[in-house]
């Protein structure tokens, strides 16, 4: 999954609304910003394997560390406890551990049976990707209902929280539409790169439109305030 990782990060913010926007993407984007660094260190590997169906182009064959069960509980609870560290803010660490946990469980209902539950230990997934329409559908669903969520915990506090949140939405958007829409990735070094330049614009976006955006139940500010 791409924007339904997203969606779920959206939907935490009115769980925890003194969390940065960016820093819940992060969370549930943390193994996948991990993933491509693992990629090039040669620690994992994929295969690129063209098929009809775009979304089975990729055959992971190695990915222990980012993505086995296991590890991603102890990602999330290494997560939360920096995050702890930093803010004294519980409710966004448990949040934020949260995230980092339910991006394996999106996975597990997305991918082919290819998710270690530990490393070298037994491989599942439901296999959503294996139908184009059901996927696209499920993803924009819960990608919606987080942006709906998020747009109604928060409002603008300029013009900018307006349509900066528009344009990234929009935006995350098209780069979904072109992953299964357009010609099957280069190479497996390629694919790193786009994933970790792609990773660092979303979560940088996302930290700068939510600075733009206070919590619905904050008092409004006063024009030309800070």
């Amino acid at each position: 999954m791409f924007v339904g990782h997203l969606g779920l990060a959206l939907a935490a913010k009115r769980l925890a609304p003194r969390t940065s926007l960016g820093t819940l993407v992060v969370a549930t984007s943390l193994v996948d910003l991990l993933w491509p660094l693992l990629l090039l260190a040669g620690v994992e590997r994929v295969r690129i394997a063209p098929s009809p169906n775009p979304f089975l182009a990729l055959e992971f064959e190695s990915y222990p560390v980012s993505h086995a069960a296991l590890l991603v509980a102890l990602w999330a609870a290494a997560f939360a406890a920096a995050y702890l560290a930093r803010t004294r803010y519980p409710r966004g660490a448990a949040v934020a551990g949260a995230l980092v946990a339910s991006h394996w469980l999106l996975d597990a209902i997305s991918h082919r049976p290819d998710l270690p539950v530990w490393p070298g230990g037994p491989k599942v997934g439901l296999g959503l990707w294996g139908s184009v329409p059901a996927a696209v559908a499920v993803e924009l669903v819960i990608f919606a209902a987080g942006l709906a969520l998020y747009a109604g915990s928060t409002r603008a506090r300029d013009a900018l929280g307006r349509w900066a949140l528009a344009g990234w939405a929009a935006l995350l958007l098209l780069v979904y539409a072109g992953s299964f829409l357009g010609p099957p990735p280069p190479s497996v070094a390629a694919i790193a790169v786009a994933n970790l330049l792609g990773g660092a614009l979303t979560v940088a976006w996302a930290a700068w439109l939510d600075r733009h955006r206070d919590p619905a139940s904050a008092p409004a500010a006063a024009p030309g305030g800070a």
